[in-house]
């Protein structure tokens, strides 16, 4: 009785995270301790939300079960079985009906290419790598799109190896020191196999020797079916500025031995194959690399989805990279939708709404100036997951996660961007406890498990597929 006596006295107060803390504070020190209002607090669940995710994802699970067994990525889901009105769907700015028509016929081009950006949720090609399976099932195509030559997390899509004196280059690493080209290419990161020299005389260049480097590339072994499949390579480089020869081998024979463009500008070396290579290499010489943005493994038709995860990235990089770089790519790739997931890497660091507010503008104008450098892309963005912390020992959703999902909503519909709510479809406010109960998250509430992937991606292709179709 005199422990709980005590929780009408103690006290609480906001700390710097815009988290609330419960206790005593005596100078820089805290004794933690429930207020009274805590201690008696009646904490219910909202169980028909509950039971109606459990309804979704059980049928959800089925179907990624069936499309695993069989390899066969072109089956519909069963909508006698799902309840479409509880599947979160995408909102659309107000040209609604313009904006699906233009994306359906995107998708049904001969060539489609899709770039998902987004931040760790990506990495390894999740999220990506399914539902690049579920559309090229859909509207034909193959491959896994781009991949970086340099790789700092398991790849699952492809098996590419590089010799051991390539590094890698992120613009959004703020552990690395940015070039001052800021010529990172689309993909805001870049390979290369000699150090960068800023300037360097004739005299200098003589005494430099010529290094060599490798790529190799064969068929992965796990991915989806259409993953293995890819006739179309595309070697992406830019800033050559020494005379650089390549050489490509397939199964031991060499079918490509020429000179890379050297002037300084983006380009593309294309590599095209009457079937799926097993073992390609792709040899190199140079007194000082170009830098390499990357390869894309392709089929010759339909949908290419490439992934760029940026690990601890926000979405707010890309204005800082070179503009004409960045176009030039994008001239040879021509995306005709650009997926950005973004906003969690902010969520535990915004402070106040006011602090939403300006990542959302910020956000907005990097959003913006990518959309400027595209051939009129479509856009639908991805919204942060539901994401736990804990508070007075309690797990709950981070308190501005819903205000920053219902910001970048807004953000998004008010320049002509669509918006997908992750943290709705998960189910809303704490959600997050309810996948890590049921095993599709982490202990760490804030990423998905393997087979949680699987069904956040199946989700968000339900919602699109919902609109491309016309189902109501």
């Amino acid at each position: 009785m005199v422990l709980f006596g005590i929780t009408y006295i103690s006290d609480s107060k906001i700390l710097d995270s815009g988290k609330y803390q419960e206790g005593f504070f005596i100078g820089g020190f805290t004794i933690k301790y429930p207020k009274s209002s805590t201690f008696l607090e009646q904490r219910t669940v909202d169980k028909s939300k509950v039971e109606s995710m459990d309804s979704i994802i059980e049928n959800i699970e089925k179907l990624v079960k069936n499309i695993n067994k069989t390899d066969n990525n072109e089956i519909i889901p069963d909508f006698s079985k799902i309840d479409t009105s509880k599947v979160q769907r995408i909102s659309y700015p107000k040209n609604h009906a313009a904006f699906i028509v233009q994306l359906r016929d995107a998708l049904k081009i001969s060539q489609c290419r899709i770039i998902h950006y987004g931040d760790s949720q990506l990495e390894g090609d999740r999220i990506s790598a399914y539902l690049r399976n579920r559309l090229q099932g859909l509207y034909g195509g193959s491959g896994p799109g781009f991949v970086p030559i340099v790789q700092v997390y398991q790849q699952i899509s492809a098996k590419v190896t590089p010799s051991n004196n390539w590094t890698r280059h992120a613009y959004f690493d703020p552990t690395q020191e940015k070039f001052p080209h800021k010529k990172y290419g689309a993909y805001s990161s870049l390979s290369r196999f000699t150090p960068f020299y800023e300037s360097l005389d004739s005299l200098q260049l003589d005494t430099l020797k010529v290094k060599k480097a490798s790529i190799q590339i064969g068929t992965p072994e796990k991915p989806y079916g259409l993953l293995k499949k890819f006739n179309k390579i595309g070697l992406h480089y830019g800033n050559s500025v020494t005379p650089t020869t390549v050489r490509v081998y397939n199964d031991g024979n060499l079918i490509k031995n020429e000179m890379l463009i050297n002037d300084g500008n983006y380009h593309k070396l294309n590599i095209e194959l009457s079937a799926t290579p097993s073992d390609l290499i792709i040899e190199l010489e140079s007194k000082i690399s170009p830098d390499f943005y990357g390869l894309t493994l392709d089929g010759s038709s339909g949908i290419s989805l490439d992934n760029v995860a940026m690990r601890g990235s926000s979405g707010t990089i890309f204005a800082g990279t070179d503009g004409t770089n960045f176009q030039q790519m994008y001239q040879q790739l021509q995306p005709k939708l650009l997926i950005f997931q973004y906003g969690g890497n902010s969520v535990p660091y915004i402070k106040d709404s006011t602090e939403v507010k300006e990542y959302a503008d910020y956000l907005k104008n990097h959003i913006n100036w990518v959309k400027r450098k595209s051939n009129n892309a479509q856009i639908i963005f991805i919204g942060p997951s539901d994401m736990t912390t804990t508070e007075n020992g309690q797990l709950k959703t981070y308190t501005l996660l819903p205000y920053l999902n219902k910001s970048l909503k807004q953000m998004c519909l008010e320049n002509g961007v669509a918006f997908w709510s992750m943290y709705d479809a998960m189910g809303g406010k704490n959600s997050m406890k309810y996948w890590v109960d049921q095993g599709l998250a982490a202990n760490d509430y804030t990423h998905f498990s393997s087979s949680g992937t699987k069904i956040i991606s199946e989700l968000f292709f339900l919602a699109l597929y919902l609109d491309i179709t016309d189902i109501k």
